[in-house]
């Protein structure tokens, strides 16, 4: 265990905030040890995994845990599909790129998004038509109180749009330790959102794969999204609002550009990036921290900005859109 930690190096806005205490567990068998230390037990804990989700406002005054615990291994298969239990400290793309190398299909188009496995039933990641609740089998955790292990079912997860149980009712009372994919040996292709498409026949991809579909998943990201190694980001920071068809037919009469797309019954997805970049704010900057000029959904650190900074930034934009448009942007991104 260390003391007063720097964390500039743990998120990927690259934000310097200090931990009290901090330490990193590779196996469930050292957490449940953190967790029944006796010493520690009235010691407030702070989980953190990749630290691609997060907007550190301030230091922690807490014990940082990071969860580090590996390994991809086989459970079972059949004639269809296959089962794979993977620890929360995978790197997700490094997951995602084992699957695409092994020929496992149904995690392709989420390639290249930042963050470990285990962050990503959390938000239920997505992009380009799929979404994690669509390949997870089962979420395993680990209850701070009673530190006892639970296994989640899909459909107990309460996955949603960019939401599950473990971000709302389960907030701050578990830790998620691995998760379990079913994956499919016959791909079933998701091509028709975004560029993929369109990228693929500039590649001349003749014949769909796995691979074809990811490596055009992440040609498009590398091109349109800044890499946290160089500019400090956490991807998307606002969620693509859902709002009414009434509401949407309203605002595409004034506004005949504006894009929709199916989401659940009686509403449309309007792309959140499209409002921050009509009300102005694409490539703005202030100082040390700004709104990509490639992606106005991405607001970034050029380098010795604070978390207070970019979360003001935030709130300017989100004032912005709802007098233009009357919609409410929610974030992404956690703010801490």
């Amino acid at each position: 265990m260390q003391h007063h930690v720097s964390l500039r190096h743990l998120n990927t806005f690259g934000l310097e905030s200090f931990a009290q205490s901090f330490v990193e567990v590779e196996s469930v068998e050292e957490l449940t040890e953190i967790l029944r230390n006796p010493e520690l037990k009235n010691t407030p804990k702070f989980i953190l995994g990749g630290g691609s989700n997060i907007l550190l406002k301030q230091d922690i005054d807490a014990l940082v845990i990071k969860i580090s615990i590996g390994g991809i291994d086989k459970i079972k298969e059949d004639d269809n599909h296959i089962w794979l239990h993977v620890g929360a400290g995978e790197k997700w793309h490094d997951f995602v790129m084992y699957c695409v190398d092994n020929g496992y299909a149904g995690v392709e188009n989420l390639s290249l998004i930042p963050g470990t496995v285990g962050a990503a039933p959390m938000q239920n990641i997505g992009a380009y038509g799929v979404e994690i609740k669509d390949v997870v089998e089962s979420v395993e955790t680990i209850f701070y109180d009673s530190k006892e292990t639970r296994i989640f079912t899909n459909e107990e997860c309460n996955f949603g749009y960019r939401e599950s149980i473990f971000k709302h009712d389960l907030k701050g009372k578990c830790i998620i330790t691995g998760v379990t994919f079913r994956l499919n040996k016959n791909p079933v292709y998701h091509v028709e959102y975004g560029d993929i498409q369109k990228t693929l026949q500039d590649a001349g991809v003749e014949s769909l794969s796995i691979k074809a579909v990811s490596d055009a998943v992440i040609h498009i990201r590398k091109s349109k999204l800044p890499d946290p190694a160089e500019i400090g980001n956490a991807g998307s920071f606002f969620k693509n609002p859902e709002i009414p068809e009434e509401q949407f037919n309203k605002l595409k009469s004034d506004h005949p550009t504006l894009p929709g797309y199916p989401a659940s019954p009686g509403f449309v997805k309007v792309p959140a990036g499209w409002l921050i970049e009509q009300t102005g704010w694409k490539g703005y900057r202030d100082g040390a921290v700004g709104v990509h000029a490639r992606q106005a959904l991405v607001l970034v650190n050029y380098g010795g900005g604070s978390g207070a900074e970019i979360k003001l930034l935030s709130q300017k934009i989100q004032k912005s859109v709802s007098e233009k448009f009357g919609i409410n942007l929610s974030a992404e991104v956690n703010f801490i």
